[in-house]
């Protein structure tokens, strides 16, 4: 059904009036009706949280490429303006986790949820690991930094226990890459590892307290299928992962040759802690269940003009899905997402009809693509980065718009990233001409260049930014700042992110201006896009 109504979609086609006048096709003048109404049926109770693989989430798909559709946009998915993502999603049997270790003959078990976290199990129904354990610092191996963690440590066969985090002295967005998740399984996996327990810090604890992330247990965990059906980034060996709270870690070290107390004192020192065996046998059991769902992309290019750089491809980005319906609140219970992120969807659909009006179309392509499956884990975006519908070193740049805050007029943008690489210059001029500054990264602490769409794209090379509205108010009242704390702390991922919020509708227009400057300058400019020279992530990821 969904592809016989896409098709007639199609056939339906409206056609827009263009202008000749080159300064009316330059001034990218947005149409806040049309933004307004993409963001409100988005968010509309109708769609239920558009959570990934939801009839919610694919009707939200439908809508975006239908749009694509309006704007004679080229279909550039696998199937018309779509592309079918498969995904395991696993949940975990609440009453399954099973945690005890054994120490000079003693057991000691554990109690779930309260002293431990675990996930379900991507690849095994009823799963268990069992052995002895290693301390391992923070299961860092970060060569360009100097630091290894596993530096004479065997680990072959055994579970690591690691600290949550990174030190406080790495660089916060190369830290945020050698302390991601995946990589810290990478290590581990790479060694010989069969197992791996994280361990709660006092920083851990003041950044994310554990009480707040027993609202997570009931998400499910899901991964992309790869071509033989098996879930993608995963490594088989790892029989399971547990995290502990900071009174349950203590428990595990009672019997240690350094007390946790005595390794969290080097913390506060930034003195990385040597790894060690830790005495006793570890045991995790649980049990989880399987189901495969899909979900979809939808990509859709505007072609460029110019007979040779039409071949390369500007990409914009922004997520369609969000959380779904939340299990543990009795009224209102539809997290809409009206800000994360219908908005930042709302606005790539409008700046991709300002570009499909222009009489002369930029030089380079444009591609614009809703990604889903942001909210589990960048899945939607990692999926079409492996299985890209263009080639992807065909990919210029890419420019994210993940939860633009539109509820205040800014005088400025922030673009996470480009300092990495010339399109910090390109961006600063878009701005200008959309009458902004460029700020700096007003967090850089939080590492968020490598913590939305984008970053499945800059790990295969591309440059990439990730732009929101700045905290430079054009309203000497209102205190930016304060507004975006505000957002945070009372509506980010609840029920209360809807239409009801107080949007400015001239920041939504103001937002879409700057995105298609953006656009119009690094589509047009003379050289493609490159990493600055010597660049973390240009060396990690560019292409030789």
């Amino acid at each position: 059904m969904l592809k016989k109504i896409l098709m007639a979609a199609l056939v339906s086609t409206v056609s827009f009036v263009t202008t000749a006048d080159p300064l009316a096709e330059q001034s990218f003048i947005p149409k806040v009706n049309y933004i307004k109404s993409h963001l409100y049926f988005l968010a509309d109770d109708l769609l239920e949280g558009r959570d990934t693989g939801s009839k919610g989430h694919d009707i939200a798909s439908l809508y975006i490429a239908t749009e694509f559709a309006k704007y004679k946009m080229k279909p550039a998915g696998t199937d018309g303006y779509m592309q079918k993502v498969p995904f395991r999603k696993a949940m975990l049997d609440q009453k399954s986790p099973k945690i005890t270790f054994t120490v000079d003959g003693e057991d000691t078990e554990l109690e779930y949820p309260k002293d431990y976290l675990t996930g379900p199990d991507l690849l095994n129904t009823d799963s268990s690991m069992q052995g002895k354990m290693v301390f391992v610092g923070y299961g860092i191996v970060a060569d360009e930094l100097n630091h290894n963690d596993y530096q004479h440590l065997d680990v072959e066969g055994k579970i690591v226990v690691m600290l949550a985090g990174k030190p406080q002295s790495f660089p916060s967005e190369e830290g945020a890459h050698f302390a991601s998740g995946y990589q810290k399984r990478k290590y581990a996996a790479e060694r010989g590892a069969i197992g791996t327990v994280t361990l709660s810090t006092p920083l851990a604890e003041k950044v994310r307290p554990y009480q707040s992330m027993l609202s997570y247990i009931h998400m499910p965990k899901m991964a992309w299928l790869d071509e033989s059906g098996e879930p993608a980034n995963r490594f088989a060996q790892l029989k399971g992962s547990a995290y502990l709270s900071q009174p349950a870690a203590k428990k595990l070290f009672a019997k240690a040759p350094v007390t946790l107390d005595e390794i969290y004192a080097q913390l506060d020192e930034d003195k990385p802690p040597k790894g060690f065996a830790l005495p006793g046998d570890f045991s995790l059991k649980r049990k989880s269940t399987h189901t495969t769902i899909n979900s979809f992309n939808v990509a859709g290019i505007i072609e460029g003009s110019d007979p040779t750089l039409k071949n390369e491809y500007v990409v914009f980005s922004a997520h369609s899905d969000h959380i779904g319906i939340a299990k543990t609140v009795k009224k209102d219970n539809i997290n809409n997402g009206a800000m994360d992120n219908a908005s930042g969807t709302a606005i790539m659909l409008e700046t991709a009809r300002l570009f499909s009006q222009m009489e002369t179309k930029p030089k380079r392509s444009l591609l614009f693509i809703a990604v889903t499956g942001e909210e589990k884990g960048l899945l939607g975006a990692d999926y079409f980065a492996h299985n890209p519908t263009v080639p992807v070193e065909s990919m210029a740049a890419n420019v994210n718009l993940d939860m633009p805050i539109l509820t205040y007029e800014f005088a400025d943008v922030i673009a996470f990233g480009a300092e990495h690489s010339d399109m910090q210059h390109s961006v600063a001029n878009a701005a200008r001409n959309a009458g902004l500054t460029l700020s700096p990264d007003p967090w850089p602490e939080q590492a968020l260049f490598t913590r939305s769409d984008h970053y499945a794209f800059v790990k295969q090379g591309v440059p990439a930014v990730f732009l929101v509205p700045g905290l430079k108010s054009k309203n000497p009242d209102v205190e930016a700042s304060k507004v975006f704390g505000e957002f945070l702390s009372f509506h980010y991922h609840k029920p209360s992110d809807d239409i009801n919020q107080p949007f400015n509708w001239e920041a939504a227009k103001t937002f879409t201006r700057v995105n298609a400057e953006i656009g119009h300058t690094l589509a047009n400019q003379e050289k493609r896009t490159r990493w600055n020279e010597g660049d973390f992530f240009g060396t990690t990821f560019g292409r030789k």
